[in-house]
């Protein structure tokens, strides 16, 4: 288990917040994969490089396997190398001058960890063959693809068979056909190992793939926390909406309330049915998010009157910009296109089953709290 209570990070100078980690408290079970996502500079590397001991926490604690790792408070500080963990970096850092054994046997070879050459290298070419590499083990690393040379990187991250694997954005290098393929094999290892790990990423379809649980990030702390598919389908917070993909948004106030949850709201462009709501009362501001494809495009009528603007083909989809009132809605048909084109008159028809509804009026802090250790 990794445990962070109150985790702090200072940089001097550092304008956009006071701490690049403000206070951070976060729990992830023994053998679950959890990700930290969110954009660039919202503290999820430098938590992960304070699990790993490679940068110094100012305030808080942190706990591997039941063990205090670090505690400022306490002056306790064990070294990247007394932790047990492994880590994958976004470089591959394979050293050219070695072989692919020898790359992976390295942290075998070297400090207090150090066994037998026989040892290291029956170990390596296990780790190897778990990755599929191991007709490898003799050819040049320098020889190696890059997908190829990722999955070095892998073995000898798990060859000192470490408590905890630390991946960080591990395949932000590799073209789209090698991420969804190193993407599948690294949790397929973690699930084979059954190790607890920490994926990092700005791509939330790399987290929502790989991920028993999902840490939307922003300004040094958690947004929300929760399954993939909950943080998809159902965003609690406006930020964390917006940061996954849902384009489309409506501003309005809250006019009924049912005893089954479901809400109207009255927008500018109408009258919206949502089936599931937080808890919001009559008289609440809230946004409305929907997804694309969750929005029907017809040149019947329905419920927003709109124009087509411009589409743009995907391959698999149809994206089609359309205009209602003077908001410009986006909606994606997984279908041959549907015969409109700039300037046709349309109608969007909105899925109550999947608005997302999101107040306007702050997220108290104990719920905030609640949703870091859920």
């Amino acid at each position: 288990m990794i445990k962070l209570t109150g985790l702090v990070k200072r940089y001097p100078g550092r304008t956009v917040t006071a701490n690049a980690v403000d206070g951070l408290d976060l729990e992830i079970p023994d053998g679950k994969l959890v990700s930290l996502l969110g954009p660039s500079g919202c503290g999820k590397t430098t938590t992960l490089r304070m699990i790993a001991g490679l940068e110094r926490n100012d305030g808080g604690t942190i706990e591997i396997d039941n063990k205090v790792v670090s505690d400022p408070s306490r002056r306790i500080y064990l070294g990247a190398d007394r932790r047990p963990i492994g880590i994958v970096f976004q470089s591959y850092a394979i050293w050219p001058h070695m072989t692919v054994a020898q790359n992976v046997m390295f942290p075998l070879r070297v400090g207090k960890a150090k066994v037998s050459r026989d040892e290291a290298n029956r170990r390596a070419l296990e780790a190897l063959d778990m990755v599929g590499l191991a007709d490898f083990a003799t050819r040049p690393a320098p020889d190696l693809s890059g997908g190829q040379q990722q999955r070095v990187a892998l073995a000898r991250a798990l060859v000192r068979q470490p408590k905890v694997l630390l991946l960080d954005e591990p395949l932000s290098n590799l073209d789209k056909g090698l991420r969804d393929r190193m993407r599948d094999q690294i949790r397929e290892v973690q699930l084979q190992l059954g190790i607890t790990t920490v994926f990092v990423t700005h791509d939330q379809d790399e987290a929502l793939a790989i991920s028993d649980d999902v840490v939307v990030m922003n300004y040094g702390n958690i947004v929300e926390r929760g399954l993939p598919q909950e943080i998809y389908t159902f965003p609690r917070d406006e930020f964390t909406a917006r940061f996954l993909g849902v384009s489309n948004s409506v501003e309005g106030i809250v006019k009924t309330v049912d005893t089954d949850g479901s809400i109207t709201v009255d927008t500018a462009s109408g009258t919206l049915s949502c089936v599931k709501a937080p808890n919001v009362r009559v008289g609440d501001g809230v946004s409305v998010f929907m997804r694309p494809e969750s929005l029907r495009l017809s040149r019947k009528e329905g419920s927003w009157p709109g124009t087509v603007e411009f589409s743009i083909y995907h391959g698999d989809c149809w994206d089609y910009h359309v205009r209602v009132g003077t908001e410009l809605m986006r909606v994606r048909v997984y279908q041959e296109k549907v015969g409109v084109a700039h300037g046709h008159p349309v109608f969007l028809t909105p899925d109550p089953e999947v608005a997302i509804v999101v107040p306007k009026r702050p997220i108290d802090a104990g719920s905030a709290a609640a949703a870091a250790t859920a």
